[in-house]
């Protein structure tokens, strides 16, 4: 049986299409529009690049896919609606492939940054991973590393007490590199499996912010070794192409190696997953389809497809 077979994988697929719905319904209604009924005239590669670059994908992306259709139509010019969908899930399935993992800590901690600009949805992503930890029995420290939003420390504390994780956290105002450094050593004293640091929000046009970020990299590196194992980095689905932008600069300072896609199903705008995996290599880890604490889903590339490009569309 296979994950989507199960009855888990079953409920997180179907989480998974509704969270892609308005998103979906965008890509099939400007390419179906194209290639459903009547043949297209005209340049129909130049509608068809247009449309998937509207719908978010790129234009990496989207030349791609182009190229794809018109090979395989090469004999049935113009394509058929289904020859579009096939040729596109095919590209999108290479983009999309999973990365390679993050890496494993030699001991105890996993530490594991999460990091984004203000609103993306940090906090609640930190508290939506220390319950899947949770869920499997192991302990978890959560770092209110954000010392500057009102009220982001308490927020993380809900959390933790909801979950059943761990808290370490300072006064507001603290610098927050003391702040890690002391939640390593709890998580070290306390035989923690995971420790997990919600940063303050910054935009990548902060500098000094950003030099903050690199300083708490390299703190908690010198106190639980290899770490920060796991840098997450979290972008609103909702910010669309403004998300490849924010993502370059954390890449460069914060040594990031996976992104969480939230708010997936507030927004139209989901397929921007597919040009900052692309342009930039970043592997996607999970995706938030709603404001549940279980509605923060591993990323799945096959099953990302059937809710964006359904094979029964």
């Amino acid at each position: 049986m296979t994950a989507s077979e199960s009855p888990q994988g079953a409920g997180r697929l179907e989480r998974l299409r509704h969270g892609l719905r308005r998103t979906r319904e965008g890509i099939l209604g400007r390419i179906g529009a194209l290639f459903r009924g009547e043949a297209p005239s005209g340049d129909w590669t130049g509608d068809l690049e247009s449309a998937l670059i509207q719908a978010d994908l790129g234009p990496g992306a989207a030349g791609r896919i182009v190229a794809a259709v018109a090979a395989a139509s090469a004999t049935t010019v113009p394509p058929s609606w289904e020859g579009v969908r096939e040729a596109a899930r095919k590209v999108l399935r290479e983009i999309l492939a999973p990365g390679p993992a993050a890496p494993e800590p030699a001991r105890p901690p996993r530490v594991v940054l999460v990091v984004g600009v203000n609103g993306g949805g940090k906090t609640t992503t930190a508290g939506k991973l220390a319950r899947r930890i949770r869920t499997d029995g192991k302990k978890v420290v959560l770092c209110a590393a954000d010392t500057f939003r009102a009220g982001a420390g308490e927020q993380l504390r809900l959390w933790a007490e909801r979950v059943g994780a761990e808290f370490v956290g300072h006064r507001p105002g603290a610098d927050p590199s003391a702040v890690v450094f002391d939640a390593a050593a709890a998580a070290l004293a306390r035989g923690a499996d995971a420790l997990i640091v919600d940063t303050a929000g910054r935009l990548h046009t902060q500098d000094p912010l950003m030099r903050e970020l690199e300083k708490i990299v390299r703190v908690v590196g010198r106190r639980v070794e290899g770490a920060p194992h796991e840098v997450l980095l979290v972008l609103d689905a909702t910010t669309g192409q403004n998300g490849v932008t924010q993502a370059r600069q954390f890449l460069d300072t914060a040594r990031v190696n996976g992104l969480v896609l939230t708010k997936l199903d507030g927004t139209a705008k989901g397929g921007v997953v597919v040009r900052i995996v692309q342009e930039l290599g970043i592997p996607l880890r999970s995706v938030g389809v709603g404001e549940g604490p279980d509605d923060l889903v591993d990323f799945d590339p096959d099953e990302f497809l059937e809710g964006l490009l359904p094979s029964a569309a």
